[in-house]
Formats: structure tokens, C-alpha cells, sequence
């Protein structure tokens, strides 16, 4: 099986990379092969709202969503993270959000298993982490849950607080990537 992580956050190395990883390495312990795609390192144009989906099927514009699309349809599980910014997911994250519309016609993401991933300083996780379980289930994603870690400078996390009761960041990340593992085994009828 096939985990794909999305890391919505720009900061390349910052405290979202951090969860993403161990949500990713919990999944390769499981047996599971992973793979990331840090929007850090890469070029996602926002939707044109063109309309050129609805002619080709398929986005027209030229960039590296391309890549997101290809690596999107092989995988079994999708974990979208992102940093809260001004109570939301980043820009970045947003813009691949949306331009997931051109999949949403070949409904390429249905049935997928999506695990949700957000970091704050102080507030806006739970919103932020509402959106992507929304956004996820317009998909028909089944979501298999999510984790919050809280944290400003780079590193805070590997020693700061979850959103859950006496857990730390770290250990709802790896939780994460139990379920999600666990959900998509399911759903594939595996033992």
C-alpha cells in the first residue's frame, strides 16, 4: 500500500514536516511505502475557474499539481497537513484544494482513505482541520481521523502538546498513521 503525505505548510523543515514524517514512518512500519509532497519545494498556480476541466477532464494548468495528480491517483491514503494561517490552511494547501476540482468530475479520490494533519500555535485547529475533513469528504474520502500539534519555532513539536487529552504531538501523529494504515487495510479487505 501506498501513503501519500501533502505538506501544505512553506516553511521547509518546520513543525508541520515534522508531524507529517512521523504520521509517514508510523505508516512504514506497518508496511506501508510513502511518499511526500512538500508544497515547500514545489509550484501550485491557484484555479483560473477556466472551465477547461469541464472540457478535458483534467486541469490545464502546466505545473507541478501535475505531479500532485499522478501521485494523488496511485495512492491508497492521503495525509493533507498544513499549519494554521489566520485560522486556516495555508495558501498553498488551498490552492491544491481547489484545483482538485479537475478530480472531482473522474471522482479519482473516492474511496480513498485521508487522515488530517494541522499545527497551531494557539487556535484555529479546529477549523482549519474542519475544512480538510469537508473538503475530503466532497471527495468521498473515508477520513480515517486527524491530529493537532501545537508549536510556533521549528522543533516545538517533538516536545509539545496534541489536541487530545494527555497526548503529545508526536503520539497523535503516529496514531495518525495507524489509522490511516489500519483504515485503508480495511477497505481493501486486508487482515
Amino acid at each position: 500500500m501506498e501513503i501519500l503525505g501533502v505538506s501544505g505548510s512553506p516553511r521547509k523543515g518546520g513543525n508541520t514536516e515534522t508531524l507529517l514524517r512521523e504520521t509517514l514512518q508510523m505508516a512504514e512500519r506497518m508496511g506501508c511505502t510513502t511518499r511526500t509532497f512538500p508544497l515547500s519545494e514545489k509550484a501550485v498556480a491557484p484555479c483560473k475557474a477556466c472551465g477547461g476541466c469541464f472540457q478535458s477532464g483534467a486541469c490545464v494548468i502546466q505545473d507541478d499539481m501535475q505531479e500532485l495528480y499522478a501521485l494523488s491517483s496511485r495512492a491508497d491514503a492521503i495525509v493533507w497537513a498544513s499549519p494554521v494561517y489566520f485560522g486556516d490552511v495555508t495558501a498553498q494547501l488551498k490552492c491544491v484544494m481547489d484545483r482538485t476540482f479537475a478530480q472531482l468530475q473522474r471522482r479519482s479520490l473516492k474511496n480513498k482513505v485521508a487522515g488530517v494533519l494541522v499545527v497551531t500555535r494557539r487556535v484555529g485547529a479546529v477549523q482549519a482541520k474542519s475544512l480538510v475533513n469537508s473538503f475530503c469528504i466532497v471527495h468521498g474520502m473515508v477520513v480515517a481521523g486527524g491530529a493537532i500539534g501545537y508549536g510556533r519555532d521549528p522543533g516545538d513539536v517533538l516536545t509539545g502538546v496534541g489536541g487530545g487529552m494527555n497526548m503529545t504531538a508526536m503520539e497523535e501523529a503516529r496514531l495518525l498513521g495507524e489509522a490511516v494504515v489500519n483504515l485503508a487495510k480495511r477497505l481493501r479487505g486486508a487482515p
